[in-house]
């Protein structure tokens, strides 16, 4: 059985950590997912590491949610940064979803986008996990996760 780290935090204003297992239930069987909950998007590191470490979590998804100021926008480069350094030490799959307060017009659409993208993340965790083959076919696509896809520069062949 497979193990699935999911990390959030409480300065985020939409439970994104719900959405994501919602959707991993969804997806499928054959894994079991574990939450670890912290203040602040510099925490999610830690927290993935100790998914990793103590639950012996095979991929987490690090779920934050920066603010719109420009400190905010700083706290998560280092945010970002600590989630690589992670996933090199324990050589395992991190897979940050960021939702930035300023990508959205108002509070209706952020939930949305929140929602939206914690679960496209969770679902290319499933897929990750077991359907990577999925995610090969869908190479060069264009794919977002919480809006519209961009589409490929140009179509397959």
């Amino acid at each position: 059985m497979k193990r699935i780290g999911v990390a959030d935090t409480t300065f985020a204003r939409v439970d994104m950590a719900s959405a994501a297992i919602a959707a991993l239930q969804g997806a499928g069987t054959g894994f079991r997912v574990y939450r670890r909950t912290v203040p602040g998007i510099k925490d999610l590191a830690v927290a993935c590491r100790q998914l990793f470490q103590e639950e012996e979590v095979d991929l987490c998804l690090a779920l934050g949610m920066p603010g719109p100021a420009e400190l905010d926008r700083s706290s998560a480069t280092t945010a970002s940064m600590g989630l690589q350094i992670a996933q090199v030490l324990e050589g395992k799959p991190i897979l940050e979803c960021f939702v930035h307060e300023g990508e959205a017009r108002d509070a209706s659409e952020l939930d949305r986008l929140a929602r939206r993208r914690a679960e496209e993340h969770a679902l290319n965790a499933y897929q990750m996990l077991f359907r990577p083959h999925d995610l090969a076919r869908h190479a060069g696509e264009g794919l977002r996760q919480g809006f519209a896809d961009a589409g490929p520069v140009r179509p397959h062949r």
